[in-house]
């Protein structure tokens, strides 16, 4: 199985917040969806700054990003 890093981007900067092995990228998507909700409710400073969480993997190629943003989400 796969291995996904997921990132914090605020600005240029790329902040490590973990990784791990997840059956496919799809997996990967809804954690990145998961964690950008709950950073924007633990760190509401993040929501609507452009803040984002990225996903790469295991050589480092990003795929996806999403805003930390409760826009749209539920």
């Amino acid at each position: 199985m796969p291995y996904f890093n997921f990132d914090l981007v605020v600005g240029t900067d790329f902040k490590n917040q973990g990784g791990m092995i997840l059956e496919n990228t799809d997996y990967a998507i809804d954690k990145a969806d998961s964690l950008a909700s709950e950073l924007c409710i633990v760190r509401p400073e993040l929501c609507s700054t452009g803040c984002a969480v990225r996903v790469t993997d295991e050589d480092s190629n990003e795929f996806y990003r999403t805003p930390v943003d409760l826009v749209g989400r539920g």
